[in-house]
Protein backbone atom coordinates (compact mmCIF):
# COMPACT_ATOMS: atom_id res chain seq x y z
CA UNK A 1 0.00 0.00 0.00
CA UNK A 2 0.89 3.65 -0.68
CA UNK A 3 0.63 6.98 1.23
CA UNK A 4 -1.26 9.58 -1.11
CA UNK A 5 0.77 11.82 -0.79
CA UNK A 6 2.35 14.91 -2.99
CA UNK A 7 6.21 15.75 -2.56
CA UNK A 8 6.66 19.75 -3.25
CA UNK A 9 9.44 19.29 -6.14
CA UNK A 10 11.15 22.63 -5.07
CA UNK A 11 11.43 20.83 -1.38
CA UNK A 12 14.01 18.17 -3.54
CA UNK A 13 15.99 20.00 -5.56
CA UNK A 14 18.90 19.19 -4.12
CA UNK A 15 18.50 15.58 -3.87
CA UNK A 16 21.04 14.56 -6.30
CA UNK A 17 22.42 11.52 -5.76
CA UNK A 18 23.64 8.34 -7.62
CA UNK A 19 24.98 5.59 -5.06
CA UNK A 20 25.82 2.45 -6.56
CA UNK A 21 22.53 0.26 -4.85
CA UNK A 22 23.11 -2.47 -7.36
CA UNK A 23 21.13 -5.48 -5.96
CA UNK A 24 22.62 -8.85 -6.41
CA UNK A 25 19.67 -10.79 -7.91
CA UNK A 26 20.66 -13.78 -10.29
CA UNK A 27 19.98 -12.93 -13.88
CA UNK A 28 16.13 -13.83 -14.93
CA UNK A 29 15.10 -13.70 -18.17
CA UNK A 30 12.36 -11.40 -19.89
CA UNK A 31 10.60 -12.47 -22.92
CA UNK A 32 10.57 -15.03 -25.46
CA UNK A 33 12.37 -13.29 -28.08
CA UNK A 34 9.91 -14.68 -30.66
CA UNK A 35 8.29 -11.20 -32.05
CA UNK A 36 8.52 -9.85 -35.09
CA UNK A 37 9.95 -6.40 -33.72
CA UNK A 38 12.53 -8.64 -32.19
CA UNK A 39 13.92 -8.45 -29.01
CA UNK A 40 15.56 -5.84 -27.06
CA UNK A 41 18.22 -6.85 -24.82
CA UNK A 42 17.50 -5.00 -21.46
CA UNK A 43 20.49 -5.55 -18.51
CA UNK A 44 19.56 -3.64 -15.26
CA UNK A 45 20.79 -4.52 -11.60
CA UNK A 46 17.93 -6.34 -8.74
CA UNK A 47 16.64 -3.26 -7.13
CA UNK A 48 15.18 -2.14 -10.26
CA UNK A 49 13.55 -5.93 -11.04
CA UNK A 50 10.11 -4.52 -9.27
CA UNK A 51 9.90 -1.14 -11.30
CA UNK A 52 11.42 -2.13 -14.71
CA UNK A 53 9.87 -5.06 -14.91
CA UNK A 54 6.59 -3.79 -14.75
CA UNK A 55 7.04 -1.08 -17.04
CA UNK A 56 8.26 -3.34 -19.62
CA UNK A 57 5.86 -5.55 -19.56
CA UNK A 58 2.86 -2.87 -19.93
CA UNK A 59 5.04 -1.58 -22.84
CA UNK A 60 5.10 -4.97 -24.26
CA UNK A 61 1.31 -5.34 -24.07
CA UNK A 62 0.74 -1.84 -25.68
CA UNK A 63 3.25 -2.33 -28.62
CA UNK A 64 2.21 -5.89 -30.19
CA UNK A 65 5.50 -6.10 -32.53
CA UNK A 66 7.86 -5.76 -29.39
CA UNK A 67 9.60 -7.93 -26.97
CA UNK A 68 12.55 -8.02 -24.45
CA UNK A 69 14.98 -10.24 -22.69
CA UNK A 70 15.61 -8.97 -19.46
CA UNK A 71 18.14 -9.68 -16.54
CA UNK A 72 19.92 -8.78 -14.01
CA UNK A 73 23.76 -8.27 -13.23
CA UNK A 74 25.21 -8.60 -10.14
CA UNK A 75 26.82 -5.38 -8.64
CA UNK A 76 30.64 -6.31 -9.25
CA UNK A 77 29.88 -7.53 -12.82
CA UNK A 78 28.14 -4.28 -13.50
CA UNK A 79 31.32 -2.32 -12.52
CA UNK A 80 33.57 -4.87 -14.50
CA UNK A 81 31.80 -7.40 -17.04
CA UNK A 82 29.19 -4.72 -18.30
CA UNK A 83 31.52 -1.87 -18.54
CA UNK A 84 33.66 -4.03 -20.54
CA UNK A 85 30.97 -4.69 -22.78
CA UNK A 86 29.88 -1.22 -23.27
CA UNK A 87 33.40 -0.34 -24.62
CA UNK A 88 33.56 -3.82 -26.37
CA UNK A 89 31.05 -3.28 -28.39
CA UNK A 90 28.81 -6.01 -27.66
CA UNK A 91 26.42 -4.24 -24.98
CA UNK A 92 22.84 -4.82 -24.00
CA UNK A 93 20.95 -2.13 -26.09
CA UNK A 94 19.08 -0.39 -22.70
CA UNK A 95 21.27 -1.03 -19.25
CA UNK A 96 21.88 0.07 -16.26
CA UNK A 97 23.49 3.48 -15.35
CA UNK A 98 24.15 4.92 -12.09
CA UNK A 99 22.95 8.71 -12.28
CA UNK A 100 25.84 11.62 -12.11
CA UNK A 101 29.72 10.71 -11.60
CA UNK A 102 31.62 8.62 -9.46
CA UNK A 103 31.59 5.44 -10.78
CA UNK A 104 32.68 3.35 -13.57
CA UNK A 105 29.16 3.05 -14.76
CA UNK A 106 28.01 6.48 -13.70
CA UNK A 107 26.42 8.81 -16.53
CA UNK A 108 29.25 10.75 -16.41
CA UNK A 109 32.20 8.55 -16.55
CA UNK A 110 29.77 6.91 -19.82
CA UNK A 111 28.91 9.99 -21.66
CA UNK A 112 32.71 11.15 -21.42
CA UNK A 113 33.45 7.65 -23.25
CA UNK A 114 30.93 8.07 -26.00
CA UNK A 115 28.63 4.98 -24.93
CA UNK A 116 25.41 6.63 -24.12
CA UNK A 117 22.86 7.81 -26.66
CA UNK A 118 21.68 11.16 -26.27
CA UNK A 119 17.79 11.53 -24.96
CA UNK A 120 17.45 15.07 -24.99
CA UNK A 121 14.47 15.03 -27.73
CA UNK A 122 12.39 13.00 -25.30
CA UNK A 123 9.79 14.94 -23.78
CA UNK A 124 10.21 13.88 -20.43
CA UNK A 125 13.74 15.54 -20.02
CA UNK A 126 11.90 18.94 -20.10
CA UNK A 127 10.78 18.24 -16.55
CA UNK A 128 13.82 17.45 -14.93
CA UNK A 129 14.30 19.83 -12.03
CA UNK A 130 16.77 22.19 -12.27
CA UNK A 131 18.59 20.56 -8.95
CA UNK A 132 18.72 17.19 -10.27
CA UNK A 133 20.56 17.86 -13.79
CA UNK A 134 23.84 16.91 -12.39
CA UNK A 135 22.47 13.39 -12.06
CA UNK A 136 21.01 12.88 -15.86
CA UNK A 137 22.77 15.87 -18.08
CA UNK A 138 26.38 15.93 -19.12
CA UNK A 139 27.34 18.67 -21.06
CA UNK A 140 23.91 19.81 -21.24
CA UNK A 141 22.76 15.88 -22.87
CA UNK A 142 20.63 14.06 -21.03
CA UNK A 143 21.87 10.27 -21.00
CA UNK A 144 19.56 8.44 -18.58
CA UNK A 145 16.15 7.88 -16.93
CA UNK A 146 15.58 7.44 -14.04
CA UNK A 147 11.89 7.23 -11.77
CA UNK A 148 13.02 9.52 -8.55
CA UNK A 149 14.61 10.14 -5.50
CA UNK A 150 15.69 7.28 -2.93
CA UNK A 151 15.58 7.29 0.86
CA UNK A 152 18.89 6.09 3.01
CA UNK A 153 18.32 5.26 6.20
CA UNK A 154 17.26 1.96 8.81
CA UNK A 155 15.27 -0.74 7.58
CA UNK A 156 13.95 -2.36 10.88
CA UNK A 157 11.87 -5.26 11.69
CA UNK A 158 8.87 -3.79 13.61
CA UNK A 159 8.59 -7.27 15.43
CA UNK A 160 12.62 -7.24 16.45
CA UNK A 161 12.02 -3.74 17.95
CA UNK A 162 8.82 -4.68 19.99
CA UNK A 163 10.73 -7.74 21.25
CA UNK A 164 13.50 -5.67 23.12
CA UNK A 165 10.92 -2.91 23.78
CA UNK A 166 12.35 -0.03 21.74
CA UNK A 167 11.27 2.36 19.52
CA UNK A 168 12.91 4.30 16.26
CA UNK A 169 16.02 6.69 17.59
CA UNK A 170 16.25 10.24 16.78
CA UNK A 171 19.94 10.61 17.88
CA UNK A 172 22.93 8.96 18.34
CA UNK A 173 23.15 8.18 22.05
CA UNK A 174 19.24 6.71 21.48
CA UNK A 175 20.60 4.70 18.72
CA UNK A 176 23.51 3.18 21.05
CA UNK A 177 20.75 2.45 23.57
CA UNK A 178 18.46 0.90 21.21
CA UNK A 179 21.43 -1.54 20.00
CA UNK A 180 22.13 -2.25 23.53
CA UNK A 181 18.65 -3.21 23.95
CA UNK A 182 18.61 -5.46 21.36
CA UNK A 183 21.91 -7.18 21.73
CA UNK A 184 20.93 -7.97 25.26
CA UNK A 185 17.36 -10.09 23.34
CA UNK A 186 19.91 -11.99 21.63
CA UNK A 187 18.90 -10.27 18.41
CA UNK A 188 21.84 -8.67 15.97
CA UNK A 189 20.92 -4.87 16.04
CA UNK A 190 22.55 -4.09 12.89
CA UNK A 191 23.00 -6.41 9.79
CA UNK A 192 25.75 -5.75 7.92
CA UNK A 193 26.76 -7.34 4.60
CA UNK A 194 29.84 -5.96 3.59
CA UNK A 195 31.36 -9.21 1.64
CA UNK A 196 29.27 -7.81 -1.00
CA UNK A 197 31.50 -4.04 -1.95
CA UNK A 198 28.59 -1.39 -2.55
CA UNK A 199 27.16 -2.33 1.22
CA UNK A 200 30.07 -0.85 2.80
CA UNK A 201 29.57 2.71 1.70
CA UNK A 202 25.80 2.63 3.09
CA UNK A 203 26.64 3.25 6.89
CA UNK A 204 28.79 6.40 6.26
CA UNK A 205 26.27 7.97 3.86
CA UNK A 206 24.01 7.77 6.78
CA UNK A 207 26.19 9.43 9.08
CA UNK A 208 27.87 11.92 6.42
CA UNK A 209 25.22 13.76 6.31
CA UNK A 210 24.85 14.96 9.90
CA UNK A 211 28.67 14.60 11.00
CA UNK A 212 29.62 17.00 7.52
CA UNK A 213 27.06 18.80 5.85
CA UNK A 214 25.19 20.19 8.94
CA UNK A 215 27.63 21.84 9.83
CA UNK A 216 29.27 22.48 6.20
CA UNK A 217 26.59 22.84 3.70
CA UNK A 218 29.20 23.55 0.65
CA UNK A 219 31.62 20.71 1.51
CA UNK A 220 31.42 19.37 -1.77
CA UNK A 221 32.24 22.80 -3.32
CA UNK A 222 35.29 22.79 -1.02
CA UNK A 223 36.46 19.46 -1.82
CA UNK A 224 36.79 20.48 -5.34
CA UNK A 225 38.39 23.74 -4.73
CA UNK A 226 40.91 22.12 -2.62
CA UNK A 227 40.39 23.62 0.52
CA UNK A 228 38.85 20.44 2.58
CA UNK A 229 39.42 16.95 2.64
CA UNK A 230 38.28 13.72 3.89
CA UNK A 231 40.54 13.38 6.78
CA UNK A 232 39.99 17.02 8.19
CA UNK A 233 36.63 16.64 8.13
CA UNK A 234 33.17 14.96 9.59
CA UNK A 235 34.16 11.84 7.51
CA UNK A 236 36.55 10.98 10.25
CA UNK A 237 34.06 11.27 12.74
CA UNK A 238 31.49 9.29 10.61
CA UNK A 239 33.69 6.57 9.89
CA UNK A 240 34.96 6.36 13.84
CA UNK A 241 30.89 6.04 15.04
CA UNK A 242 30.91 3.00 12.42
CA UNK A 243 34.32 1.46 14.30
CA UNK A 244 32.36 2.37 17.10
CA UNK A 245 29.37 0.34 16.52
CA UNK A 246 31.30 -2.94 15.51
CA UNK A 247 33.08 -2.65 18.62
CA UNK A 248 30.13 -2.61 20.86
CA UNK A 249 29.22 -5.59 19.06
CA UNK A 250 26.54 -4.33 17.26
CA UNK A 251 27.01 -5.74 13.77
CA UNK A 252 26.77 -9.63 13.12
CA UNK A 253 30.11 -11.96 13.27
CA UNK A 254 31.98 -11.68 10.52
CA UNK A 255 30.60 -8.84 8.36
CA UNK A 256 33.30 -8.81 5.58
CA UNK A 257 32.07 -12.53 5.53
CA UNK A 258 28.18 -11.63 5.22
CA UNK A 259 26.72 -11.12 1.93
CA UNK A 260 23.44 -8.37 1.27
CA UNK A 261 20.94 -11.16 0.64
CA UNK A 262 22.33 -12.82 3.92
CA UNK A 263 21.93 -9.89 5.75
CA UNK A 264 18.46 -9.00 4.08
CA UNK A 265 17.64 -12.17 5.13
CA UNK A 266 18.55 -11.38 9.00
CA UNK A 267 16.40 -8.56 9.01
CA UNK A 268 13.28 -9.97 7.33
CA UNK A 269 12.85 -12.83 9.66
CA UNK A 270 13.91 -11.06 12.40
CA UNK A 271 16.75 -12.50 13.09
CA UNK A 272 18.58 -8.93 13.45
CA UNK A 273 16.70 -5.30 14.29
CA UNK A 274 17.81 -3.71 11.14
CA UNK A 275 20.14 -2.82 8.41
CA UNK A 276 21.17 0.33 7.04
CA UNK A 277 20.26 0.22 3.50
CA UNK A 278 18.00 2.57 0.76
CA UNK A 279 14.48 2.28 0.14
CA UNK A 280 15.02 1.13 -3.53
CA UNK A 281 15.57 -2.26 -1.94
CA UNK A 282 12.30 -2.48 0.21
CA UNK A 283 11.07 -4.63 -2.45
CA UNK A 284 13.66 -7.46 -1.92
CA UNK A 285 13.43 -7.22 2.36
CA UNK A 286 10.02 -7.54 1.91
CA UNK A 287 9.52 -10.36 -0.60
CA UNK A 288 11.88 -12.20 2.10
CA UNK A 289 9.45 -11.51 5.39
CA UNK A 290 6.74 -13.43 6.23
CA UNK A 291 4.60 -10.32 6.13
CA UNK A 292 6.11 -7.20 4.46
CA UNK A 293 4.16 -5.33 6.96
CA UNK A 294 6.83 -6.91 9.71
CA UNK A 295 9.14 -3.45 7.96
CA UNK A 296 9.51 -0.29 7.98
CA UNK A 297 12.52 2.42 8.03
CA UNK A 298 13.81 5.38 10.05
CA UNK A 299 16.58 8.00 9.25
CA UNK A 300 19.38 6.79 10.88
CA UNK A 301 21.07 9.44 13.40
CA UNK A 302 24.80 10.52 13.31
CA UNK A 303 24.47 13.06 16.25
CA UNK A 304 23.13 13.88 19.61
CA UNK A 305 21.46 17.08 18.70
CA UNK A 306 18.36 16.05 16.33
CA UNK A 307 18.50 19.36 14.22
CA UNK A 308 21.53 18.10 12.89
CA UNK A 309 20.22 14.75 11.65
CA UNK A 310 20.30 15.43 8.29
CA UNK A 311 19.61 12.70 5.51
CA UNK A 312 20.87 11.11 2.33
CA UNK A 313 18.45 10.97 -0.13
CA UNK A 314 19.35 10.80 -4.07
CA UNK A 315 18.43 9.92 -7.62
CA UNK A 316 17.67 5.93 -7.77
CA UNK A 317 20.33 3.78 -10.18
CA UNK A 318 18.51 4.48 -13.75
CA UNK A 319 18.90 3.09 -17.65
CA UNK A 320 19.95 4.42 -20.49
CA UNK A 321 20.50 3.58 -24.06
CA UNK A 322 23.56 2.21 -25.68
CA UNK A 323 25.49 4.39 -27.76
CA UNK A 324 26.17 0.64 -29.97
CA UNK A 325 22.37 -0.22 -29.88
CA UNK A 326 20.90 -1.72 -33.36
CA UNK A 327 17.99 -0.86 -32.04
CA UNK A 328 18.32 2.42 -30.53
CA UNK A 329 15.14 3.71 -32.09
CA UNK A 330 13.21 1.12 -30.13
CA UNK A 331 14.90 1.55 -27.22
CA UNK A 332 14.55 5.38 -27.18
CA UNK A 333 10.82 4.46 -27.36
CA UNK A 334 10.49 2.68 -24.38
CA UNK A 335 12.27 5.48 -22.51
CA UNK A 336 9.63 7.62 -23.52
CA UNK A 337 7.19 5.38 -22.55
CA UNK A 338 9.13 5.66 -19.29
CA UNK A 339 9.44 9.13 -18.98
CA UNK A 340 4.87 9.43 -18.85
CA UNK A 341 3.79 10.40 -15.73
CA UNK A 342 1.62 7.15 -15.22
CA UNK A 343 4.45 4.98 -15.54
CA UNK A 344 6.99 6.84 -14.11
CA UNK A 345 4.53 6.89 -11.32
CA UNK A 346 4.73 3.01 -11.16
CA UNK A 347 8.09 2.88 -11.25
CA UNK A 348 8.12 4.93 -8.47
CA UNK A 349 6.22 3.46 -6.32
CA UNK A 350 7.33 -0.32 -6.94
CA UNK A 351 10.59 0.98 -5.43
CA UNK A 352 9.68 2.51 -2.86
CA UNK A 353 11.34 6.18 -4.08
CA UNK A 354 9.84 9.43 -4.27
CA UNK A 355 8.59 10.46 -8.14
CA UNK A 356 11.04 12.89 -10.57
CA UNK A 357 8.13 14.85 -11.15
CA UNK A 358 4.52 15.16 -10.50
CA UNK A 359 2.34 14.04 -7.99
CA UNK A 360 3.02 10.55 -7.01
CA UNK A 361 1.96 8.08 -3.94
CA UNK A 362 4.57 7.72 -1.47
CA UNK A 363 5.23 4.48 0.31
CA UNK A 364 4.20 5.09 3.89
CA UNK A 365 7.41 3.79 5.28
CA UNK A 366 9.27 6.71 4.01
CA UNK A 367 6.69 9.08 6.18
CA UNK A 368 9.84 10.00 8.77
CA UNK A 369 12.24 11.37 6.12
CA UNK A 370 9.36 13.91 4.79
CA UNK A 371 9.98 16.36 7.68
CA UNK A 372 13.74 16.38 6.63
CA UNK A 373 12.78 16.38 3.01
CA UNK A 374 10.70 19.50 3.59
CA UNK A 375 12.70 21.22 5.91
CA UNK A 376 16.24 21.06 3.30
CA UNK A 377 18.04 18.62 5.59
CA UNK A 378 18.90 16.32 2.95
CA UNK A 379 22.23 15.89 1.01
CA UNK A 380 22.70 13.82 -2.15
CA UNK A 381 24.50 10.41 -1.75
CA UNK A 382 27.85 11.25 -1.27
CA UNK A 383 29.58 9.33 -4.68
CA UNK A 384 27.57 11.64 -7.11
CA UNK A 385 29.89 14.79 -6.63
CA UNK A 386 33.24 13.01 -6.97
CA UNK A 387 35.16 14.01 -9.57
CA UNK A 388 36.39 10.19 -10.85
CA UNK A 389 35.43 6.92 -10.91
CA UNK A 390 38.14 5.85 -8.59
CA UNK A 391 36.98 7.24 -4.80
CA UNK A 392 33.82 5.41 -4.48
CA UNK A 393 35.67 1.56 -5.03
CA UNK A 394 38.82 2.98 -2.57
CA UNK A 395 36.05 4.18 0.10
CA UNK A 396 34.84 0.18 -0.30
CA UNK A 397 38.73 -1.22 0.38
CA UNK A 398 39.19 0.96 3.33
CA UNK A 399 35.90 0.01 4.65
CA UNK A 400 36.32 -3.66 4.59
CA UNK A 401 39.70 -3.20 6.18
CA UNK A 402 38.70 -0.81 8.62
CA UNK A 403 35.98 -3.42 9.79
CA UNK A 404 39.14 -6.35 9.25
CA UNK A 405 41.16 -4.24 11.47
CA UNK A 406 43.90 -3.71 8.81
CA UNK A 407 44.20 -0.16 8.63
CA UNK A 408 42.83 2.87 10.23
CA UNK A 409 40.42 6.18 10.08
CA UNK A 410 43.19 8.15 9.06
CA UNK A 411 44.85 6.08 7.00
CA UNK A 412 41.58 5.24 5.25
CA UNK A 413 40.57 8.78 4.72
CA UNK A 414 44.09 9.39 3.46
CA UNK A 415 43.57 6.97 0.64
CA UNK A 416 40.20 8.53 -0.12
CA UNK A 417 42.20 11.63 -0.58
CA UNK A 418 44.54 10.58 -3.05
CA UNK A 419 42.13 9.06 -4.83
CA UNK A 420 39.85 12.49 -4.88
CA UNK A 421 42.70 14.63 -6.02
CA UNK A 422 43.41 12.47 -8.85
CA UNK A 423 40.72 14.29 -10.37
CA UNK A 424 38.52 13.73 -13.56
Amino acid sequence: MALERSVSRRRLLQLIGGTAVAGTLAACGGGNGSSSGGTLKVIGVGDQEAGLRKVLDAYKKAHSDFDFNLSFAPADQVQTALRTQLGGGNAPDVHVVYPGNGSAMSMAQLAKANLLTDLNAQSWTQKIPSGFKGAFQSDGKTYIFSPGSSMLGAIYNKKAFATAGVEPPTTWSELLAVCTKLKAKGIVPIALGAQTPWITQLIPYALVPGTVYAKTPDFDDKMQAGTASFADSGWADAMTKYLELQKRGFFNDNPNGTTYEQATSMVATGKAGMAVQVSAVLSAFRAAAPSPDDLSMFPFPSTDVAADNWIPAGVVVGIAVSAKSKKADQAKSFLEYCGQQENLNTWAEAVSCVPLYGDGKVDPVLSSFLPALKANKAVPFMDQRWPNAEVQPTHFAVVQQLLGGKTTVDAALKKMDEAYRKGA
